[in-house]
């Protein structure tokens, strides 16, 4: 941190932003930043949780800061605000619908303990959905504020690069902004993958970016993949009663201690969750009655197989490289409107 605060103390100069309605006014205002005409210290391009910690910080040290924020809908349209994954799509959505699978497991511990409970007791996907997502809104707008009290100018748009101090981006109504800054920080992240080679993965298949924010059950779930998010996904989704099947392609949580993988595993079977070893997809296609059937081989025999879903949720390794901002141009008339 003192480091970071030496190399704030460091920047000089001054930021400017404006709106351009040619291309050519697009090259005017760079070669205007690129002379010195900056009105702003540091431009963090990215709102989650390091971009809004790194543009906090820095307007706390007295620094001129912005953030540019921009969340591109997944193929299925979900969308959502300032915050990052962790807010919308990952800890804090995760850990809230992790806590509605553990009271389901207390609710029928309870007769055990003296208390009468009619069993089985229904669970209302609907119900838990919208107090999870209001909740992720109220921290969105919790985000804006904290910017706001700390004069941290927010920007909703995709930025693109004009010059290594010079960003471009389209605003609500059509408008284009340019900003310009001392320094630039790209503090992105990174989206799910869809396994594209697969015939149907992306028209049918859905991603951790879509599965908190689903207005109706995903009822019977098939999520391929065995890393720490398809787990977790898969075990919040048994532990409120959906059928769920995990499909592990090699080893469960590679890059963790096996032992303990082994573990993890054992304990889910126990709870319900199943798990299709050493299978991988090969084919989704919708069936007349809406269900997904879902095709896959054995990769030891070589044998093919198929099953029947109402979801199929992707968690794959993630990429990174889709999210960074573009050259200029690329991301000219795109925006998010809430």
């Amino acid at each position: 941190m003192a480091a970071m605060a030496v190399a704030l103390r460091g920047l000089g100069g001054r930021f400017r932003w404006r709106t351009q309605a040619v291309a050519g006014g697009v090259r005017v205002a760079a070669r205007g930043a690129a002379a010195g005409q900056r009105d702003y210290d540091l431009l963090v391009i990215g709102g989650g949780s390091g971009g809004l910690a790194c543009a906090k910080e820095a307007a706390q040290l007295g620094r001129k800061v912005a953030v540019v924020d921009y969340v591109e809908p997944s193929p299925r349209g979900t969308r959502w605000g300032l915050g990052g994954t962790c807010v919308n799509v990952g800890c804090i959505p995760k850990k809230l619908m992790h806590q509605a699978a553990l009271l389901g497991g207390l609710i029928r511990d309870a007769p055990h303990y003296g208390w009468e409970v009619a069993q089985p007791v229904p669970h209302d996907w609907r119900k838990m959905a919208e107090a999870v997502q209001n909740h992720v809104k109220s921290l969105n707008w919790g985000h804006r504020v904290q910017l706001q009290d700390r004069k941290v100018k927010y920007f909703n748009i995709k930025a693109s690069f004009v010059d290594e101090h010079t960003v471009c981006g389209v605003a609500k109504g059509g408008k284009e902004i340019l900003l310009s800054a001392d320094h630039i920080i790209i503090a992105t992240g990174g989206r799910p993958r869809y396994p594209t080679h697969i015939e149907g993965a992306l028209e049918y298949g859905i991603t951790s970016d879509d599965i908190f924010w689903l207005k109706e059950s995903p009822g019977k779930t098939l999520v391929v993949g065995a890393s720490y998010v398809a787990l977790e996904c898969a075990g919040f989704l048994t532990g409120i009663g959906l059928d769920t099947t995990v499909m592990i392609r090699s080893i469960p949580l590679r890059g963790f201690d096996q032992q303990m993988s082994s573990m993890v595993i054992e304990h889910m079977e126990s709870h319900g969750t199943q798990f299709l070893r050493g299978c991988a997809p090969s084919r989704v296609r919708r069936l007349p009655d809406g269900h997904l059937q879902v095709t896959w081989e054995d990769c030891t025999t070589g044998k093919e197989d198929t099953g029947t879903f109402d979801t199929v949720l992707w968690a794959i390794a993630p990429r990174i490289s889709a999210c960074l901002p573009t050259t200029v141009g690329h991301a000219k008339n795109q925006r998010r409107d809430q």
